[in-house]
Formats: C-alpha cells, structure tokens, sequence
C-alpha cells in the first residue's frame, strides 16, 4: 500500500454526480483529480478532469488550485468550512 495514493477528502458535489478527490501520494506531495458516475451506469466513478498529475507541496496548496480549476469546487468548499 505504500506506493498508492491516499484521499485525504473528498467533496461532492450536490446529487453525487461529480466530486474532488484531494489526495498524497507516497512521496509526500498532494495533488486532486475531479471525477464523474452516472447513476445508470454501473461502473462508478470515473476521471474527468486530468489533473491528478499536478503536484503540490501541501494540501492546501492543492485545495487552491482545484478552487481555480474547477468551476464548481469553490462553493462546495466554502459551504463545507462554513
């Protein structure tokens, strides 16, 4: 398991359609990914937003950047950490 990513948090958005994953991965940076299922398939989540290849030194750096990146993120956080 040490050479796996971590999901620290994970934000959905309304209706569980879409979500951020923030992750670490195993040499201590972070980085999110934006991902998507459809309650019709039965496939579950996948990626949508090629941005797992980001890296950034904290999570907070990486909350940041999705913040800008996805259009959605920003009010889903704020409300989380109201």
């Amino acid at each position: 398991m040490a050479d796996k990513n971590v999901v620290i948090r994970s934000y959905n958005l309304d209706g569980d359609s879409q979500c951020v994953d923030i992750f670490r991965r195993p040499d201590g940076t972070y980085g999110f990914e934006e991902y998507r299922r459809d309650p019709e398939d039965g496939r579950g989540w996948f990626a949508i937003g090629d941005y797992s290849s980001r890296s950034f030194d904290g999570e907070s750096d990486a909350v940041a950047s999705a913040k800008t990146s996805i259009s959605w993120f920003a009010s889903v956080v704020d409300k989380v950490r109201r």
